[in-house]
């Protein structure tokens, strides 16, 4: 299961979730120095600020054809797993998700496809391949995501940010949302100038799960005509904890990309 939650770190499917309640939510939006706007009623200039900001957000979601980066990979957990490796992650829109992981002396360990329905894992130092369904990923992490969801995910893209606004916060340099939908309660902060993507809170709407994740983003560089966010540091918790660190290098959009996954006849298949 190891490898499994270093893929999923890798192709960005850090979506854990806290069982905090509204009024928690609104305590960590409500910071020194801040502006918190309840979000209604619906037709207040307060309101319309908040759905212009929120629309604004959407549209500045990266969109891409094809996408290429060399990841640096540092895993840790408490259970005193301590992991780093690079990985080269390529992807096309809607088709296929392609990972290949370096494990020491430049060696491949592993190497991942991920398709609109399935995922393949080839594990080359025990010369096994599996495949599972891409609902496998979303039993295992109880997070109902699709495809698109990953892709976002890799792009630095908000996900789960449903329109039902409940608070916002004006912090001067910063602007933080809080929104809740079907599966999550989702706490937003963006660059005010740029409303840049800086940090991303989910909660679970469940009360009976006590999952949390955190993602923060960072170090926005110019690639391809847009600006992408290098670093992203990842924290999950419910039972267990672990925390992954992704730092993307040499980030190229929309350059010819392809997919090698051949499988060799000797490779056990696994169930």
């Amino acid at each position: 299961m190891r490898i499994i939650a270093i893929i999923v770190g890798v192709a960005g499917v850090a979506l854990m979730a806290s069982c905090r309640s509204t009024k928690k939510i609104s305590t960590v939006v409500a910071k020194k120095d801040s502006v918190v706007v309840v979000v209604k009623p619906e037709d207040s200039d307060s309101a319309k600020s908040v759905r212009a900001t929120f629309r604004t957000i959407n549209e500045k979601r990266l969109a891409f054809n094809t996408f290429a980066s060399k990841v640096r990979v540092d895993y840790s957990d408490d259970k005193n797993t301590r992991l780093d490796f690079n990985a080269f992650l390529r992807m096309k829109k809607d088709s296929a998700i392609w990972v290949s992981i370096i494990a020491a002396l430049n060696i491949e360990a592993y190497r991942v496809m991920i398709t609109p329905d399935s995922i393949f894992i080839m594990d080359k130092l025990n010369r096994s391949i599996q495949r599972k369904p891409l609902s496998y990923l979303q039993g295992i992490t109880q997070v109902p995501f699709d495809y698109g969801t990953l892709e976002d995910l890799i792009m630095g893209n908000p996900v789960y940010l449903d329109r039902s606004v409940v608070a916002y916060s004006d912090q001067g340099d910063r602007i933080s949302l809080s929104t809740v939908g079907q599966s999550f309660k989702h706490y937003l902060t963006v660059a005010k100038g740029d409303l840049h993507l800086l940090f991303s809170k989910l909660d679970d709407v469940d009360m009976a799960r006590s999952r949390t994740a955190s993602l923060a983003y960072s170090s926005y560089v110019p690639a391809g005509g847009r600006q992408f966010a290098e670093i992203r540091n990842i924290s999950l918790a419910e039972k267990n904890k672990l925390e992954i660190n992704l730092d993307f290098k040499q980030v190229e959009f929309d350059a010819p990309v392809s997919f090698p996954f051949s499988i060799p006849k000797n490779y056990k298949v696994l169930y």
